[in-house]
């Protein structure tokens, strides 16, 4: 089985702001990004992230798809749409320090995000399909990659991976194998 895990396009956000469940848009050139895509094969399952960002992109593969909660980016709560420079640093501060463990209010930790990831994934690698996709956030494709090679969740943000790009998993006997990255 083959799981192709791919970001939404670049985003439209020149005031930086933190966002995550927040929907924020594509860029205008959007349909110009999609075109750049690789979707030159079908896959037997494609599930995306209910946010506008990723169901717009899984509308672009004219296939049928579903949406799943669980691999939704990562919850900032109050944080969401505020500028990252202006919220305030008795609030962030700690984050910063742990964000492993640590949420902003009404948000979620780094380790809630990966335990919901976790459901998700353990679940679609039971799916019986020779090929998925999961349209989805880079926050989502990075707790994955942590759980297939089971480093530190607080090294997840040393992994770069870039909009409108896939990483490509190859499962196979029980064993989960990162083939590409950024393809």
């Amino acid at each position: 089985m083959e799981i192709h895990l791919i970001r939404h396009t670049e985003v439209e956000n020149p005031d930086r702001l933190c966002y995550g469940f927040a929907d924020i848009p594509l860029k205008e050139s959007y349909l110009e990004d999609f075109k750049l895509l690789d979707f030159h094969s079908s896959y037997d399952v494609v599930v995306s992230s209910p946010s506008r960002r990723c169901q717009l992109l899984a509308q672009h593969t004219q296939q049928k798809y579903e949406t799943d909660e669980r691999i939704k980016e990562m919850n900032f709560g109050d944080w969401e749409l505020q500028k990252w420079t202006e919220i305030p640093a008795g609030d962030i501060d700690p984050w910063y320090k742990d964000f492993v463990n640590i949420k902003a209010k009404n948000g979620e930790s780094l380790r809630d995000m990966s335990n919901r990831v976790s459901e998700f994934w353990d679940e679609i690698c039971k799916k019986e399909s020779n090929k998925t996709l999961v349209v989805t956030h880079a926050g989502v494709i990075r707790v994955i990659m942590q759980l297939i090679l089971q480093f530190p969740l607080e090294n997840i943000f040393n992994i770069q991976i870039d909009y409108g790009k896939k990483v490509i998993i190859k499962i196979e006997d029980g064993l989960s194998v990162i083939q590409q990255v950024n393809v």
